[in-house]
């Protein structure tokens, strides 16, 4: 195993390895809170989805029965399905966030495997592994919901 030290490297540019090791853990650990908020995120969206098709289905019986029914208070009705059309873009924006987390974590986790293997070298157990990093600078290009008419699927 590698010793770290604290010096500089003997070309005299760049980083220390104790350096370059603090970093990449530094990034780990962006990377781990990232994929935390991931899946706290994919738990958020998940529940705003299955309440979503919940309301959506009470909502069209209602509208239904309106039609049927004169009496039925149908401003109301109206009203709440404009509130499911606030939830269909809080589902567009759950999905934009999620792909800018994944995104960011690939990032962050080709960042530290490059990091490693360019100042610690390959390891005992051959050559470092670099998982690939995105291919766009973005996945995401839209940076605001408005609300507007969704096929969901």
């Amino acid at each position: 195993m590698l010793a770290l030290e604290e010096s500089a490297p003997p070309d005299g540019g760049g980083m220390s390895l104790l350096e370059a090791a603090d970093l990449q853990d530094h990034l780990m650990v962006a990377h781990n809170d990232l994929e935390r908020l991931q899946r706290l995120l994919s738990d958020a969206g998940d529940a705003l989805m299955g309440h979503f098709y919940g309301a959506s289905g009470e909502l069209r019986t209602l509208l239904h029965e309106a039609v049927v029914v004169p009496d039925t208070q149908q401003p109301q009705l109206h009203k709440a399905m404009e509130h499911l059309a606030g939830a269909i873009t809080a589902m567009q924006f759950q999905d934009m966030a999620s792909q800018l987390v994944a995104h960011t974590t690939r990032r962050l986790r080709n960042c530290a495997d490059r990091l490693a293997s360019q100042t610690m070298g390959d390891d005992e157990d051959g050559i470092a592994v670099i998982e690939e990093g995105p291919l766009r600078p973005n996945p995401v290009t839209q940076d605001e919901m408005d609300a507007g008419s969704v096929e969901l699927f």
